[in-house]
């Protein structure tokens, strides 16, 4: 049995698409495991679409059709004020066609998100984009405790799902933590894909 995880992330300055690529990384350590890495483009504030129909770099833009199609999903975004971005939002809220015809119930989903300062809103951003999964009937992944690193790291990192610290002083890099969070998320997606679509 083949598993389709998708990876959906927007990413400003490189950290969220950075954390896509070690959650990649995490969920193909599962047998049989197939994962599709999408990105989103740029929205403006009038909610259009503002960024080439093909990106410059980087992967492909993420199509409905992707999303329907998984087995789980990981969506990130950066924190803005403690939300997901607009482009996240923009996409989501574009999503009404598969949860009338209830495509997402019973798949595994989990949030990956970057803020810049401690107590810059990595929970709120993560929960932001849970509320419209929930609504959607997929079924919420996050990191259980027995990922050591969750309680060891001083940078991000929390249980609803993994986050990154990206001071403005630094590069993109993560921490040891934060990318062992990051591959222990993705093998947890990608585990909870396989048990769940073997009980459908």
């Amino acid at each position: 049995m083949n598993i389709n995880l998708l990876i959906l992330y927007y990413s400003r300055h490189g950290s969220v698409a950075t954390m896509a690529k070690h959650i990649a990384r995490g969920a193909q350590q599962v047998a049989n495991t197939h994962v599709v890495i999408r990105q989103l483009p740029d929205a403006s504030f009038t909610t259009e679409q503002t960024s080439d129909p093909i990106p410059e770099s980087g992967y492909p833009y993420c199509e409905l059709d992707d999303l329907a199609e998984c087995d789980g999903l990981a969506i990130g975004s950066p924190s803005y004020f403690g939300s997901m971005a607009a482009p996240v939002k923009l996409f989501l809220d574009q999503t009404s066609t598969l949860w009338m015809s209830g495509q997402l119930i019973d798949k595994p989903a989990c949030a990956f998100a970057s803020a810049s300062s401690m107590h810059g809103g990595h929970e709120m951003t993560l929960q932001s984009m849970m509320i419209p999964l929930l609504h959607h009937g997929m079924v919420w992944a996050g990191l259980p405790y027995k990922n050591k690193a969750l309680i060891n790291t001083k940078a991000g990192g929390t249980p609803y799902g993994v986050t990154h610290l990206a001071s403005h002083t630094s590069d993109t890099g993560l921490s040891d933590d934060e990318i062992e969070l990051c591959v222990a998320q993705g093998k947890r997606l990608a585990e909870l894909a396989t048990a769940l679509k073997k009980r459908s």
